[in-house]
């Protein structure tokens, strides 16, 4: 069992937030819900990919905000594809690989090349990568390598 669970409010979404994410990604699955009023779930667990999350129907007093979001480390430009596509369904996408969900949350789709490529022990490679990305809202892992390659 992981020691720190992220905690996500909702007004009045937290289920339905719940199925929509375990639809989005490969490996989802409901833990538990617990009923509440009118028949609505007063909250959920749920798991995707290995990281569990607990979810609330706690109203209209707090809404997400940019400054957190869910980095998710993407092994192809197909896995960033699928993920950009489906979790900004509704929502809206932005710079550099962030989205936001329909339900607010936002989201960072990056592929692991982008850490390594900035990574480098070449400041010029790494500079021409971060100029690259920073031109992008999905990120492009063909324009992440011709940007590191370039002499």
């Amino acid at each position: 069992m992981q020691k720190i669970t992220p905690f996500l409010w909702y007004n009045g979404t937290a289920e339905e937030a719940m199925h929509f994410y375990i639809s989005v990604f490969k490996n989802g699955k409901v833990i538990h819900v617990s009923p509440g009023p009118g028949g609505k779930a007063m909250s959920v667990t749920f798991e995707l990919e290995g990281q569990r999350f607990h979810a609330l129907n706690g109203g209209p007093m707090f809404q997400f905000t940019p400054a957190i979001s869910f980095f998710v480390d993407c092994y192809s430009q197909e896995e960033v594809d699928n993920l950009w596509e489906k979790l900004s369904a509704g929502g809206e996408k932005s710079r550099c690989g962030w989205l936001k969900d329909k339900y607010g949350l936002s989201w960072q789709i990056i592929p692991t090349e982008l850490g390594k490529y900035l990574n480098s022990p070449d400041p010029v490679k790494s500079k021409r990568v971060m100029e690259a990305m920073l031109k992008m809202d999905k990120i492009d892992i063909a324009g992440l390598k011709k940007a590191y390659e370039q002499e």
